[in-house]
């Protein structure tokens, strides 16, 4: 089997950040200053909406765990290491691995929900504030969410299968009941998992504590069932295999998404990230992308981001958040302030009452240029 040449980016702690304006270390101060990036005009004359760059950070309130965050997956479980493509492929063993710890962790992703965070982006778009969202989550909620709202999935999404032959995609749902038909006892486990609380962290011990013990590579450890035994389906069309419709650990983005990513950033005059750390190149060299074309640049989230200090160079003395703006707060508690912010400042410029709908958002960009 070939080994994977890849490795996990910066799964170490991240320096923290320096805040940009300083005045947005408080919650009033980061409103103002996003309040001012998004109304101020966009430079060199570029496109005057922005594009949204969002990663597992946003999803973290709806019960998701994110990778680098204080209670990241790499930073509570250190044994974890996620299947790679190649080996997906070679190994019908890793294959095996793969879909039973899948078969497991489906239905956490299946219950949650898109949080406060997603919907507030459903308002700054109808407010015609943000044209478009980027985003390195699988789980599908952005679409939900925002609907009218253009979604760029980078990474692909886990709702889905693709046949590694014939490219058909499979619903993910009724793969996962194929999968407890083939496995009972698997399936047995899963309910016990459920009903103890034990899938609902990502900590090693919490779950050995709520009765779902673990190997020293991360694994389950179940003596009566183990991996080798794990049964999954072929592809209904073409007995072809079937791998979840993400991009994988090793596995290239597509050219197509590649290239639609490029054209939402140069369709946009400022980039707004939104819970990342840009650790991963497919994201970060979209932001390299936006500051080189001379955008405006936001970044929310909590902890460190990967090279940070390139996006706030040659910044002007005094700015309030017009140019840059780099702030640390929860975006399900962030953003919704926002919207209501600037609803309001709306309302009480217009002199009418609380912007709530797509139509007014004209008389709303008005008002803010």
């Amino acid at each position: 089997m070939r080994k994977p040449l890849m490795r996990i980016p910066y799964t170490d702690v991240l320096a923290p950040p320096t805040l940009v304006p300083a005045s947005a270390a408080s919650l009033p101060g980061a409103l103002a200053a996003l309040a001012n990036f998004l109304a101020a005009p966009s430079p060199r004359g570029l496109p005057p909406s922005a594009v949204v760059l969002s990663g597992a950070g946003l999803s973290v309130a709806s019960g998701l765990a994110d990778y680098r965050g204080v209670k990241g997956t790499y930073r509570v479980n250190k044994s974890y290491r996620p299947i790679y493509y190649a080996e997906f492929l070679d190994s019908h063993e890793t294959r095996k691995r793969y879909w039973a710890r899948s078969f497991l962790g489906w239905s956490s992703l299946h219950k949650a929900e898109p949080n406060a965070g997603h919907y507030a982006l459903r308002d700054l778009g109808d407010l015609g504030l943000i044209r478009s969202v980027i985003t390195q989550n699988v789980d599908s909620f952005h679409p939900q969410a925002h609907p009218r709202l253009p979604s760029l999935e980078l990474h692909g999404y886990l709702r889905s299968t693709v046949c590694t032959s014939c490219r058909g995609e499979f619903s993910r749902d009724q793969f996962q009941d194929r999968l407890a038909r083939l496995n009972p006892r698997w399936a047995q486990l899963l309910q016990q998992a459920l009903a103890s609380g034990a899938l609902d962290t990502e900590d090693p011990a919490q779950r050995r504590f709520k009765g779902l013990k673990s190997n020293p590579d991360g694994d389950v450890d179940l003596p009566e069932a183990p991996y080798t035994t794990f049964r999954y389906p072929p592809c209904p069309r073409t007995a072809g295999i079937l791998k979840p419709a993400v991009v994988m650990f090793g596995e290239s983005i597509a050219a197509s998404v590649k290239t639609a990513a490029e054209e939402a950033i140069d369709g946009a005059g400022k980039l707004l990230v939104l819970g990342t750390s840009l650790a991963t190149y497919s994201a970060w060299r979209l932001a390299k992308r936006a500051k080189d074309r001379g955008m405006s640049i936001a970044i929310i989230n909590m902890g460190g981001v990967r090279g940070e200090d390139h996006f706030f160079t040659d910044l002007s003395p005094g700015q309030s958040g017009e140019q840059a703006v780099r702030v640390e707060f929860a975006t399900d508690q962030l953003l919704p302030a926002l919207v209501s912010e600037l609803r309001m400042g709306a309302a009480t410029a217009t002199g009418d009452g609380p912007i709530t709908d797509a139509p007014r958002e004209n008389a709303f960009k008005d008002m803010l240029s």
